[in-house]
């Protein structure tokens, strides 16, 4: 992890208020027929509203079985996870659909679009299943895909759009619903390092402008360098929280990349002519 993060035990400047997340000694254990594999070991973590928050750790650390628990994928084997106050841990499958509905936005590394549906239709899917009224689906999405950019790209279907636009469609498809959390798995894992940084742009403003609670995994030390704090995991356990320092600015590190124009990109996978060069 980069030397410039350094600790903060107090996080004194998370918001105050009830924690958007809270988990007490968490443990999580899956049972593979004769092996038993411990995933979490004991994990006490709080979140507050406002934060933006980066999970680190190498391929089989915890840091997906830990999103999957805030995320109300699974549950805890042991221990209670606390989401805006209330306990989860215990909530039936339906009920934590019912929750991650209402309160929690996901946007994860394989996009995750539906081919043959447009980006304003791809944003509308998850107002479906919350129940929102149909006239109030189309507007959400819409609202949804002007704050990450691409409100005049609405009726494209995902092959006429570039992965960062596609990355885009996703995090709208993760806002549309107006979540008090938003969960990034790996969200730059495919991206140039031009478009990762465009990507966590938009993070940031959503988090220092609108006040969302991120939480992201990454492998990418760089990446972390984006969020406020970060967490490292290790064989199940939180090794380090710490506080980010010197904390990167995306939209002061856009202007020194190189650029690449989004449409003659989008023109190109639409089977245009269009020539992608970078000055």
């Amino acid at each position: 992890m980069s030397s410039s993060i350094a600790t903060s035990s107090a996080h004194q400047n998370a918001a105050k208020g009830t924690p958007t997340i809270r988990l007490e000694d968490v443990h999580k254990m899956y049972d593979l027929g004769e092996v038993k594999v411990h995933a979490l070991r004991g994990v006490s973590l709080t979140i507050y509203p406002g934060e933006f928050v980066a999970v680190m750790g190498a391929s089989g650390s915890g840091k997906s079985t830990l999103m999957n628990i805030l995320g109300c994928l699974d549950k805890p084997s042991k221990g209670r996870y606390f989401l805006d106050g209330s306990d989860v841990s215990g909530l039936t499958k339906r009920e934590l659909a019912g929750i991650r509905s209402r309160k929690i936005g996901f946007v994860f590394q394989q996009f995750n679009l539906l081919a043959r549906t447009s980006a304003l239709e791809n944003v509308e899917l998850p107002t479906i299943y919350a129940g929102v009224p149909l006239a109030e689906r189309a507007k959400r999405a819409k609202e949804a895909l002007e704050r990450v950019g691409l409100s005049d790209r609405a009726n494209h279907f995902p092959s006429q759009l570039s992965g960062g636009q596609q990355q885009r469609v996703a995090i709208a498809r993760g806002l549309v619903n107006r979540p008090s959390l938003l969960l990034a798995d790996e969200p730059t894992g495919n991206l140039d390092s031009r478009t990762s940084v465009e990507i966590m742009d938009i993070f940031q403003k959503l988090n220092d402008e609108q006040g969302l609670t991120v939480v992201i995994v990454t492998h990418e030390s760089d990446i972390a360098q984006y969020a406020k704090r970060a967490l490292e995991f290790r064989d199940g356990k939180m090794r380090h929280d710490i506080a980010v320092q010197n904390r990167l600015i995306a939209a002061q590190v856009l202007p020194t990349l190189p650029t690449v124009e989004e449409d003659d990109i989008a023109e190109a996978l639409a089977g245009g002519t269009a020539t992608v060069t970078t000055p």
